[in-house]
């Protein structure tokens, strides 16, 4: 039987990884990858250190599973964590779930997202026998106007709103009257989200944002027709538990613009910072035990000590070297590279100006 957990102690990258979507989008994902043509199409998103696959009917059986190089050749990340989870994951993590427990994507958008919920933990547990909800969050890397349409995302009920309202609007397929049921937010680079378990929510056109999330796949959706008039599947609309039941994975709060920004839009914190560095939090424990995200603008070296559990690093922009168990190792844009837990600490040194994202998984 070949030997897999002496991958544990270097540094692995994945192979592409894009994965088939109601929406369309991609070119954006294509210009980060440095690949040509930069073509939107139907493979919107790129999925990161995923052990789980994506769901949709008559799609390939093990699309969305990610495939990494070893010095044996490809392995999936699933492979790799079942053969050692302790050596891989974290005595924590392999002992409190026996998997990342997140999921990372690069979505790219140039038309609106259907207009869609995630279910929180308790949702997921009883209705779809899951361990994990899909609480996410966005952290939005770039932007384009699409149709002289702006880049916003859409979010939270709007006061007043009722579940008899919103249930109306879903059975008469009232799109503009759900919109509008919504709060409208305008994006930026550098803007970041939490997006909770059972928040309603629809990205517009035009954003290329980090997804990091819960791992799961499960999204109930309340229009039938997509913005470009593709058609939904019942599957795809309510994961199989009902039009009724899906109604009810919504949590139906309301809120003020003002406090809806209070409550899901994230101000960076920067953690440690030099002339040559700069080390931002932007999604942690303060906001979600489910997944964490940092920042690490690099123009020189940095050691970063491992904490007992994997992380992920994706090379935003840049290129350099990781200096890991005596070895060098290259890195540069478009890479997306896993760091198992048995690793203790690595030092990256940018050969040009480097953004690096590191992904951590619940805490």
């Amino acid at each position: 039987m070949e030997d897999l957990q002496k991958f544990a102690h270097v540094p692995l990258k994945q192979v592409n990884n894009r994965v088939w979507r109601t929406y369309g989008g991609g070119a954006l994902i294509d210009k980060w990858k440095r690949d040509t043509p930069e073509k939107d199409g139907s493979m919107p998103e790129e999925w990161i250190m995923s052990t789980i696959t994506a769901r949709g009917k008559g799609r390939p059986e093990e699309e969305g599973l990610s495939l990494l190089n070893t010095p044996n050749g490809l392995k999936s990340l699933k492979e790799l964590v079942e053969s050692n989870k302790e050596l891989y994951l974290g005595k924590k993590l392999a002992d409190k779930f026996g998997t990342t427990g997140v999921l990372i994507k690069m979505l790219d958008s140039n038309e609106r997202l259907t207009i869609q919920v995630h279910p929180d933990k308790e949702y997921a547990k009883t209705k779809l026998n899951s361990n994990f909800g899909k609480t996410e969050s966005w952290y939005v890397l770039n932007n384009r106007e699409i149709d002289g349409e702006k880049s916003v995302v859409y979010m939270g009920f709007k006061e007043g709103v009722t579940k008899a309202i919103w249930k109306e609007h879903f059975l008469n397929q009232n799109i503009e009257g759900m919109l509008n049921c919504l709060h409208k937010i305008e994006v930026k680079p550098g803007d970041a989200f939490m997006i909770y378990g059972g928040v309603p929510h629809a990205i517009g056109s035009g954003c290329f944002l980090m997804e990091v999330q819960e791992p799961t796949d499960y999204t109930m959706r309340v229009e039938k027709i997509t913005p470009k008039g593709l058609t939904i599947s019942d599957e795809l609309i309510h994961q199989g538990v009902g039009e009724e039941m899906m109604l009810e994975c919504f949590h139906y709060d309301f809120y003020s613009y003002e406090e809806a920004m209070k409550l899901w839009k994230v101000t960076p914190k920067v953690i440690d910072k030099s002339d040559n560095h700069n080390l931002n939090s932007i999604f942690n424990e303060t906001h979600t035990d489910c997944f964490g995200l940092k920042e690490l603008d690099l123009d020189g070296e940095y050691t970063l000590k491992g904490n007992d559990s994997f992380y992920v690093a994706v090379i935003y922009y840049g290129e350099g070297t990781i200096l890991c168990n005596g070895e060098e190792y290259e890195f540069k844009q478009g890479d997306e590279i896993f760091l198992s837990a048995a690793i203790n600490e690595v030092t990256y040194k940018s050969k040009i100006a480097s953004k690096i994202l590191l992904c951590y998984p619940p805490s």
